[in-house]
């Protein structure tokens, strides 16, 4: 489990792929590799992944990660070059406060930006999601203004939504700038999304118990749309 706060920037020293997938080096990293073991899980541009070899020391200290198609398909870690910087978080320790909000760094898909404008000191960008598939369902449900999402790992407030357009938007203050990859990635980027879980969580209960026959919920609901029939004269 992740916050969203995140802790470092890293570069991408090394890639090497491979028919499984790929393999990533992550340099210039020492200040989140102080209690760092092989095996735990480090949140990269919000995708978690396994450190499989580190060293504290050597590159400004450095782990190593594999990647495997699925999340080379889901994220844009495939499209990291050597060179790149990537936002970085440890998993959330139980004895910390908990800034951001529930994190699991299993990214949905990518989304776009579309805009970048300044707003005094903040920046605002605009994201657009892809077109929904039936392997892919839009996530524009998840998407509400004042809600959270996680992009490329950052929790962030959402500020605007147009869902007929499939756009929302985000406003960073200076502080969050300065310690995130987001502002320096160009219009026509993709960036990683990770919708709040809560309402994933939310949504399926709500399907499993309207559903369900004979439930509580689902007689409620059944007995307001009978009530608003009869008003409205539909049925007597």
């Amino acid at each position: 489990m992740f916050t969203g706060l995140i802790e470092h920037l890293g570069t991408v020293s090394d890639i090497v792929h491979d028919a499984g997938g790929c393999t990533l080096v992550i340099s210039d990293s020492a200040p989140i590799l102080t209690d760092c073991h092989v095996g735990d899980s480090i949140a990269v541009n919000g995708a978690c992944l396994t450190v499989t070899e580190f060293d504290k020391e050597e590159k400004g200290g450095w782990f190593k990660v594999w990647l495997a198609n699925e999340t080379l398909d889901r994220t844009d870690l495939g499209e990291r070059k050597v060179g790149d910087q990537v936002n970085l978080e440890r998993a959330m320790g139980a004895h910390v406060r908990f800034g951001g909000h529930f994190v699991q760094a299993h990214v949905d898909t990518t989304a776009t930006i579309v805009d970048k404008k300044p707003d005094g000191d903040s920046l605002r960008i605009l994201f657009q999601l892809p077109e929904p598939t039936p392997e892919r369902p839009s996530l524009l449900q998840y998407i509400i203004p004042k809600g959270y999402v996680a992009i490329d790992g950052t929790s962030l407030t959402i500020t605007s939504v147009d869902d007929a357009n499939r756009t929302f938007g985000v406003m960073l203050i200076q502080h969050t700038q300065e310690k995130i990859t987001l502002p320096i990635k160009p219009i026509g980027s993709k960036v990683n999304i990770e919708v709040d879980m809560v309402g994933k969580f939310v949504e399926k209960s709500v399907q499993a118990a309207l559903s369900g026959a004979g439930g509580p919920l689902r007689s409620l609901v059944e007995k307001v749309v009978e009530d608003v029939l009869v008003k409205k004269g539909v049925v007597q």
